[in-house]
Order: C-alpha cells, then structure tokens, then sequence
C-alpha cells in the first residue's frame, strides 16, 4: 500500500489506503515513508525523545535507547520510517524493522522473502494532534507497511508511563506478550497477528 498514493514532498513513498484522507477536525492528514535521516523524520523524533525525557520518572537516555541504530533498522530493505503530516506539518512518527528474517527464502528483493516478525518503534503523535484517532491511525499505517514488508506479525514494547499507548494498543488488538528485547525503558510488551 505505500507506491499508489503519490509521492511525500521530500520524495518519500506515501502510504496509501490507510488513514488517508480527513481527520476528524477536517484536516487532511497523510502518512509518508521517508528515510529515517530526512529532516522530517529527525525533528520528529526529536520530540518524540524530547517528550520520553519529561514523562519517564528518570528521564530518557538516548544512548540506553537504542537511537544509534534507528537508521540502519527503519531503512530499505529490511525497514521503513512513517511521518503523518497535517496542512504540511509534521504532526506524527514511527517505524518498521524486522526483527527475524526467513532466509531459507531470502531473494535479492526482500519483499519477495517471508519475514515473521517486525518491530514497532518511535511511534509518537504531537500532543496538538491527540485525541482525534491519529494515533489508531498511525499505527493501522505501521502495521500496512510490515504487512507489505512480509510480516506476520507485529511486536512492540512501551514504558508504563505511556498509559494512552498501552490503552489504545489494546483497543487495536494487540496482546500482552513476554519481554522479547532488552529495551530498559520498556515495562510492557505487544504483539498483534497480520495474517
């Protein structure tokens, strides 16, 4: 679902048929795949971060977070990066990465290739962009795009801070699952099928 729809202003693939269209206050709202370094993509996660600092009790330590290796993992082939823009604006962020690779059936074009599992990571929506579904949104963009990968299924972790997120990865379907990464600031974990 991400070539029909057009092409984002910095040359990113947008993500058609999920969530685009009008938001619930009549803005239209698209979801594009860009390159985790784009400008876009960098102040998004940025905020992103910025707000992990001031709602997590001890803060946010991007070098315990992972952050070093978000390029590489939400990077073709083996992942993608989602910013949700409103009238232009950045308004929201996340990623793809595959965390398990089926490579008895590994091809040159991964898309050809089974891939089990993907990871959702850096999702985040603009605290002027919430409560109008644009994080249900988001992540039905998030999961389109693993699907399209070749994921059967999606995981993600969360800190217990985030009690929205946990709230709504519930509502999406998602199950409460094991811990299956060593993300110290995650307290809760998710998976959800796609087949």
């Amino acid at each position: 679902m991400t070539e029909p729809a057009g092409r984002a202003a910095d040359g990113g693939a947008a993500v058609g048929g999920v969530g685009d269209g009008a938001a619930a206050d009549g803005d239209d709202v698209s979801f594009d795949v860009v390159s985790p370094t784009s400008a876009d993509a960098q102040r998004a996660m940025n905020a992103y971060f910025e707000e992990l600092d001031e709602r997590f009790r001890a803060g946010f330590d991007r070098s315990d977070g992972g952050v070093d290796n978000d390029a590489a993992a939400m990077s073709p082939p083996g992942g993608a990066f989602v910013v949700a823009r409103r009238s232009g604006m950045v308004i929201g962020c996340g990623g793809v990465l595959h965390l398990d690779l089926d490579t008895g059936n590994q091809t040159a074009d991964t898309r050809t290739a089974r891939i089990q599992t993907a990871e959702i990571k850096r999702m985040w929506v603009s605290g002027d962009a919430r409560g109008l579904g644009l994080g249900k949104r988001l992540l039905a963009a998030l999961e389109s795009v693993a699907d399209e990968l070749g994921c059967e299924r999606v995981v993600l972790d969360t800190n217990a801070a985030l009690t929205e997120a946990i709230a709504m990865y519930g509502r999406c379907g998602y199950e409460p699952i094991e811990r299956y990464n060593d993300n110290p600031y995650a307290d809760h974990w998710f998976a959800k099928s796609l087949a």
